[in-house]
């Protein structure tokens, strides 16, 4: 036998070096080939148990790596407030994030997973980030660059905790202000929403001049997979409750709700979020015609389209009736990852099932599967699955901040100035013996913010994050020797004794976000109305609402001297005081209509029977004063 042994020895090893090459060279992860082959090689290596897996996207509280590795998980997300620990910092984002990937990518194909998280004002679930203003007030500017810039500074705030998808942005047309989540939406006029997709292209990067339309677009490390939300008519149900029925004919679905998806899908957005709402009784969630149908063969989308959280639980009145009925119509109406987001092991089961029984075809798996690879792997996750350190720093950078301030500055609405139009009373003197700052939002970040702000419904007081309140903005602004005297809610004699100069009453609604925030009655919390009453009976002054949508106002107005709509404006308050004091002048205009009484709701510009308290598009404007 000793005369066979070297030859032997030389076969094996050669055997061994094949079986090595083989491993080494896998057309999936070559970069330079191109993405219909790496698709291609993937797939026909998956197994049915690999493919569910990537459709599955579940809460970071359950992605232990094992659970990563055993069910071949696709996607992970942080919902509204889940953190790794309160206060944390990017590293310690960037840590879980990746000990979460490692899991991922230890699975025999090595997969990486998708990481997402709701960014819709900033990076709003995160400790020192940028606070932007909300929707609403961003949809005031009418401004797409600047849209564009918040896009862009908000990747980059994304990106330096690890993570690359963001759930925004949200293109929902408000119909209704007594919807809970009308500040999310830009305006009630579609022209504004459309415009405002400009977003996409900054969180994502401008597409490619030779690209094809509808294919998805990720530029690089420093930019985020988008996601347009909620496929379709969101804000449009009855009287403005959260998650209902929105009844309206094809042309008006068509006409107000569906353009500014066109604009997002020309754009190269990434990702589409199915609405928890109906369309004239059938949920969004179960839509075939809608999902697959409209959205991916008449407009081409190429992307992929994930439910919203137990999405497809909703499917059936009540939630989880019947989740297999569940399972089976919303990935047949055409969602691809399944937002599920904890009890994984039976999704993936009854999903599992229904292919084995032939009720779902393989075929709608596998389209499933592409598009989600597509996505991974034109935003190069194969190539660069670990997060690093590299763009910490960006997280609330000061460059952040200074455009926050900007968009808040530009976002104010000037409602009302002087009780007669030859005595305006803004922009206000900086220089004044004695002044008085009063209400339950002036120094009040959290208020300021809003929903979804470091938890989904927002947190009161000054300790959930770094930022500038309204009256730290005040106190400055105004010059060093005015004496600025701070009382929430004053009595009217202690307001009349003082002898202010002026007073600043800062008002409005407490956070709340989606069907927490649905109002039918849209009043400025208490105490602001007895506020207002107390210090604009005595003294000169000027009201600042701080609130996610228009509120009853017409019972005030009259004996305020000045009014400002400041909507949400986030972190960065000192934007309301670079306004009010005039370094830069009021530009602001309604993009949505104010309504004298809730009696007239819904109420938008066009309807035949439109009589406001401040029509849609209305905004008075100042010039910046130079010295003050």
């Amino acid at each position: 036998m000793g005369r066979f042994s070297i030859p032997m020895k030389g076969f094996v090893l050669f055997c061994l070096w094949v079986v090595i090459a083989e491993a080494e060279y896998l057309k999936y992860k070559d970069p330079k080939q191109p993405m219909v082959t790496r698709i291609k090689d993937l797939m026909k290596r998956m197994t049915l148990e690999e493919k569910i897996g990537q459709m599955t996207q579940i809460e970071r509280k359950v992605a232990l790596p094992d659970v990563m590795k055993q069910y071949f998980i696709g996607s992970v997300l942080s919902g509204g407030g889940s953190v790794p620990v309160p206060k944390a910092s990017a590293e310690d984002w960037i840590n879980m994030v990746n000990e979460i990937q490692k899991g991922a990518l230890s699975t025999r194909l090595g997969i990486p997973m998708i990481y997402g998280i709701d960014a819709v004002h900033g990076h709003n679930n995160v400790y020192n980030a940028t606070i932007f203003p909300h929707n609403i007030g961003l949809g005031v500017t009418r401004d797409p660059d600047l849209v564009k810039r918040i896009g862009a500074a908000t990747a980059l705030e994304v990106r330096a905790t690890g993570i690359p998808y963001a759930f925004a942005p949200c293109i929902a047309v408000c119909r209704d202000p007594r919807w809970g989540r009308c500040y999310e939406s830009y305006s009630e006029d579609h022209n504004i929403v459309r415009t405002m997709t400009e977003i996409i292209p900054g969180l994502q990067g401008d597409l490619p001049a030779n690209s094809r339309k509808g294919v998805p677009f990720v530029d690089g490390k420093s930019k985020v997979a988008a996601c347009a939300k909620h496929f379709v008519g969101d804000g449009g149900t009855v009287r403005g409750i959260d998650e209902n029925n929105t009844v309206i004919n094809s042309n008006g679905l068509f006409g107000i709700h569906m353009p500014a998806y066109y604009d997002s899908i020309i754009k190269g957005v990434s990702t589409v979020m199915v609405s928890y709402s109906s369309w004239n009784g059938e949920r969004m969630h179960a839509n075939r015609d809608l999902v697959t149908g409209f959205l991916k063969d008449r407009l081409n989308f190429r992307g992929f389209v994930i439910s919203d959280w137990q999405g497809i639980d909703r499917i059936t009145s009540p939630p989880h009736a019947n989740y297999t009925y569940s399972v089976q119509a919303g990935v047949s109406a055409g969602i691809d990852m399944i937002m599920v987001p904890e009890n994984y092991n039976e999704f993936i089961d009854t999903l599992t099932l229904l292919v084995k029984d032939n009720i779902i075809p393989m075929s709608r798996i596998d389209d499933a599967v592409k598009r989600i690879l597509r996505v991974k792997l034109t935003m190069g996750l194969f190539e660069n699955p670990l997060a690093d350190l590299s763009l910490v720093n960006q997280l609330g950078s000061q460059e952040h901040r200074e455009l926050a301030r900007e968009a808040v500055r530009k976002s104010l609405v000037l409602l009302k100035n002087g009780k007669s139009t030859s005595q305006p009373l803004l922009p206000l003197p900086k220089k004044a013996p004695k002044i008085l700052v009063a209400g339950t939002h002036a120094d009040n970040l959290g208020y300021q913010c809003g929903g979804w702000t470091i938890e989904w419904q927002g947190v009161a007081g000054n300790d959930l994050t770094v930022g500038t309140t309204i009256l730290s903005a005040i106190k400055k602004t105004v010059d060093p020797s005015t004496q600025v005297v701070y009382q929430q809610n004053p009595e009217a004699n202690f307001v009349k004794s003082n002898e202010f100069d002026y007073a600043i009453v800062v008002v409005g609604e407490v956070p709340y976000a989606e069907m927490m925030g649905d109002s039918s009655n849209l009043t400025i919390t208490e105490p602001g109305p007895s506020t207002i009453n107390n210090v604009c009976g005595a003294v000169k002054c000027v009201v600042v609402v701080v609130s996610g949508r228009p509120v009853v106002l017409e019972p005030y107005v009259e004996k305020i001297d000045a009014v400002v709509a400041a909507w949400l404006p986030g972190t960065e308050g000192q934007g309301v005081a670079d306004v009010l004091f005039g370094d830069y002048g009021f530009t602001g205009k309604l993009a949505r209509t104010w309504f004298k009484s809730v009696d007239q709701l819904p109420m938008n510009v066009g309807d035949r029977n439109y009589n406001p308290l401040f029509p849609f598009g209305f905004g008075l404007t100042t010039q910046a004063v130079k010295m003050n």
